[in-house]
C-alpha cells in the first residue's frame, strides 16, 4: 500500500525532474553559444545537483531523529544551529569567503563549491527549535521559556539573514512561531510579540529604500516600468504569454534578456508561459500533495487497547515534520504570489525548482526525514498488529498531541 513517505519521495523526485527541466529551459539566451542537447542536460551541473538531492533524500531517511531528543550539553541542536548559521551568515561578508552576485552578498566560496548560509539557516533552526520544544515541555506554556527565549534566538538568526534575504528572514521567523504555537506556547505570547516584529519589519524597509520601493510597487506596478516595476510586469507578461496551455517547452519569450531571475526567483512564471495555466496548476497540486503527505505523517496515529488511539510518532519527530511542511509550503506560496504581483518583489525561491544547489540539497534532506517518520510509524502499526509494544520512545506514556491542551510536548528523560 502507498504510504504518505512514498508520496513524499515521488513528490520530491517529480519536482526535481521539473526543476532540472525548466532550469535548463530558462538559461537559454540569445547569447548563449552552445546548443541545448539531451546529453547536454544529462551531463549539467543542475543534473548533477539533483542527483547530489536524492543522496541527500536518502541520507535523511537513515537518521535517527528520535534520539537527537536526548541531547544535551555541547551536543544541543539548537546550541550547533545557531552556532553554524551564525557563522555562516558572518562568513559572507569575510573577504575572500564572501561572493556577491547581482549586489547581494549571500553567498560563501570555499574554492569550487559555493553555498547559501541563509539555506542552511532555514533548515538547521526548524530542528534546534523542535529539540528545544521537546525539553522544555509544560514550560512552553509559560512567556519566557516558552516564546522570548526561542524567538531572541530566532531573532538574532534572521535579522543575520535579513540584511541580505529580508524574505528569507520573515519565512524563518514565521516557521518558528508555528512551531512554537504547536509545541504549547500561548497565543498571546504570539501577539505580544506581533507589534515587535511589526516594527522590526519596518526598520528594516526603512533603511533600504529599494525595499519600500518594491512595497509601493505592488500597489501601482506601473509607476516604475524600468525600475522597481520591472520584475513585476515581465513576470506578468510571461504568465499572461502562456495562456490555457503555454507556448510549449523552451518556447519562452520572456526569458530572452526580458525576465530577470528567471531560473531563480521568476521560474514559476516561466513555466507559466511555456506550460500555461493547466502546468501552472499542476505544479501547486505537486506542493499542495506534499504537504498533505507531510500532514499525514505529523497527525499519524496508532490503536490502542480499548478503542482509543495515540499518536505514533515521539514528540520531537512530530514537531520537527511540522517545521519542515511549514517551511516548504510557506515558501512555495511566498514564492507564487511574488511571481503573480500580490507581493513586493523578494528572493524566495520555488522549493526544489528554482536553480539552488544549496537549496535542493538542503530539502530534500529535511524531507527525507520525515520520510524516515513515516518508516517507523509503518513499522510500530506493525508491531502493535502483532500486539508487541514500540521501542523507538512513541510508548503511550510518552506522547501527549503536540498543543494540546495538557500544556506542549513533554520533557524526555536524560540519558
Amino acid at each position: 500500500m502507498l504510504r504518505a513517505g512514498h508520496g513524499i519521495a515521488l513528490l520530491t523526485l517529480t519536482l526535481l525532474l521539473i526543476g532540472v527541466v525548466f532550469v535548463n529551459s530558462a538559461e537559454v539566451t540569445v547569447a548563449r553559444d552552445t546548443r541545448t542537447t539531451l546529453s547536454a542536460v544529462l551531463l549539467d551541473r543542475h543534473t548533477i545537483f539533483a542527483i547530489a538531492s536524492l543522496g541527500c533524500l536518502l541520507l535523511g531517511m537513515v537518521l535517527p531523529i528520535e534520539r537527537i531528543a536526548s541531547w544535551s550539553g555541547w551536543r544541543s541542536p539548537l546550541v550547533w544551529a545557531t552556532g553554524l548559521s551564525l557563522i555562516g551568515l558572518l562568513a559572507v561578508h569575510v573577504p575572500g569567503l564572501g561572493k556577491e552576485v547581482n549586489g547581494a552578498s549571500r553567498w560563501v566560496s570555499l574554492g569550487p563549491l559555493t553555498f547559501q548560509p541563509s539555506e542552511l539557516a532555514k533548515w538547521l533552526m526548524p530542528i534546534g527549535l523542535a529539540w528545544y520544544i521537546v525539553r522544555a515541555g509544560e514550560r512552553m506554556q509559560r512567556f519566557v521559556p516558552g516564546f522570548l527565549l526561542p524567538m531572541t534566538i530566532v531573532g538574532a538568526v534572521a535579522l543575520g539573514i535579513a540584511g541580505e534575504d529580508l524574505g528569507t528572514a520573515v519565512l524563518v521567523t514565521a516557521v518558528a512561531v508555528i512551531m512554537l504555537l504547536a509545541g504549547g506556547a500561548r497565543v498571546w505570547n504570539a501577539a505580544v510579540f506581533l507589534p515587535v516584529g511589526a516594527i522590526g519589519f519596518a526598520m528594516l524597509v526603512a533603511i533600504s529604500p529599494y525595499r519600500l520601493k518594491r512595497i509601493l510597487s505592488v500597489l501601482d506596478p506601473y509607476s516604475d516600468p524600468q525600475g522597481s516595476c520591472y520584475h513585476i510586469i515581465q513576470s506578468m507578461g510571461a504568465i499572461s504569454g502562456g495562456g490555457v496551455v503555454g507556448r510549449g517547452l523552451g518556447n519562452s519569450v520572456q526569458k530572452f534578456g526580458y525576465l530577470p531571475e528567471g531560473t531563480t526567483d521568476f521560474i514559476y512564471s516561466i513555466i507559466c508561459e511555456e506550460m500555461g495555466l493547466l502546468g501552472a496548476v499542476a505544479v501547486l497540486l505537486l506542493y499542495a500533495g506534499l504537504a498533505w503527505c507531510i500532514v499525514q505523517v505529523v497527525t499519524s496515529r496508532l490503536s490502542a487497547p480499548g478503542g482509543e488511539s495515540r499518536p505514533a510518532l515521539d514528540p520531537m519527530s512530530r514537531v520537527l515534520a511540522l517545521g519542515v511542511g511549514a517551511t516548504v509550503g510557506l515558501q512555495a506560496v511566498i514564492n507564487v504570489v511574488v511571481v503573480t504581483g500580490m507581493a513586493p518583489t523578494k528572493g524566495i525561491a520555488l522549493p526544489l525548482i528554482s536553480r539552488g544547489g544549496t537549496g535542493w540539497m538542503m530539502t530534500a534532506l529535511c524531507l527525507g526525514m520525515v520520510i524516515a517518520m513515516d518508516r517507523r510509524v509503518a513499522r510500530s502499526e506493525a508491531l502493535a498488529a502483532d500486539g508487541a509494544t514500540p521501542t523507538d520512545g512513541s510508548s503511550p506514556d510518552t506522547i501527549h498531541l503536540v498543543g494540546s491542551a495538557s500544556g506542549g510536548l513533554p520533557e524526555p528523560a536524560e540519558p
